[in-house]
């Protein structure tokens, strides 16, 4: 049975045909996940459901503990991550309520942990192709298959937040190119990356930034009347996504320690570090 996590709003778990719901409380190494998980089957196919915000969204992105909201997924072997995520769209053709699937991520936070490395234990895995190649082909051709108008590909820039962009900020942005911008996906896209668990991003537009010389300026209520509008439209996206994950894995996602890890296995055991066990054990 496949385990697919799904990192995004608390509502996504309440969709039809879910069945054998149950809630799991975790706790990790690097601390408490965002919230407790809501587990359930879908057509043979176990969902793994995680408030990033926590419930009622009481978490600001930079507050979020990515790390514990990836390894509590490893805990739970979930072999894919779907990331729902509401952005702000940089360019005219993104309009709000379309869907956008990056393949490519700017990492412009300030202050978050991102990696499970260190302490004695020295890893650098590859970040060239960021998102699972697999993973992000089943959501374009499931986003397609609901009706959606959907891009495949693309840049999203991950700003620290939790303030919108100032103006120059948005059009300094633009000028790199970036699709869409949005607050969550970095550290969480490398953290995966490091757990070795496919992943990819299901971004939701919802305004255009602040840049759009034709539209107001982004306001709290008009992103949340988008994302209310674009929540039915990514559950039914995950519900076509059960029946198109492939059988067998052709990404290198799931070995991508393999020949990350830099530091001795002599060394390694010798370490008392015990919060990357799950993640190496296989290596050493």
């Amino acid at each position: 049975m496949f385990r697919i996590g799904v990192i995004g709003g608390s509502g996504l778990y309440e969709m039809e045909g879910l069945h054998d719901v149950e809630t799991v409380e975790l706790s990790t190494p690097w601390g408490k996940p965002s919230d407790s998980f809501v587990k359930g089957t879908l057509n043979n196919t176990e969902l793994i459901f995680l408030p990033r915000h926590g419930k009622g969204h009481k978490i600001t992105p930079s507050e979020i503990n990515y790390r514990a909201n990836i390894y509590a997924m490893k805990m739970m072997e979930v072999d894919w991550i779907i990331s729902v995520s509401a952005v702000g769209s940089m360019k005219t053709e993104i309009a709000p309520g379309h869907i956008v699937i990056p393949s490519q991520f700017i990492d412009h936070t300030k202050k978050r942990e991102s990696t499970f490395f260190g302490d004695g234990v020295v890893a650098h895995v590859s970040m060239a192709h960021p998102v699972c190649s697999q993973l992000s082909q089943v959501l374009f051709n499931a986003s397609f298959d609901s009706g959606a108008t959907v891009h495949m590909g693309g840049t999203y820039i991950c700003i620290e937040g939790p303030q919108f962009s100032t103006k120059a900020e948005s059009e300094l942005y633009r000028s790199w190119n970036v699709d869409v911008i949005g607050m969550t996906n970095m550290p969480e896209a490398k953290l995966a990356r490091e757990a070795e668990i496919c992943y990819s991003t299901l971004a939701l537009s919802t305004d255009y930034d602040c840049w759009h010389e034709e539209h107001d300026d982004v306001t709290v209520e008009d992103i949340i009347a988008t994302l209310m509008k674009n929540v039915e439209m990514a559950k039914t996206v995950i519900k076509n996504v059960v029946g198109l994950i492939p059988e067998a894995k052709k990404c290198g996602c799931s070995t991508a320690l393999s020949n990350a890890l830099i530091t001795s296995k002599d060394e390694i055991n010798k370490s008392d570090n015990e919060k990357i066990k799950l993640l190496i054990e296989r290596y050493i």
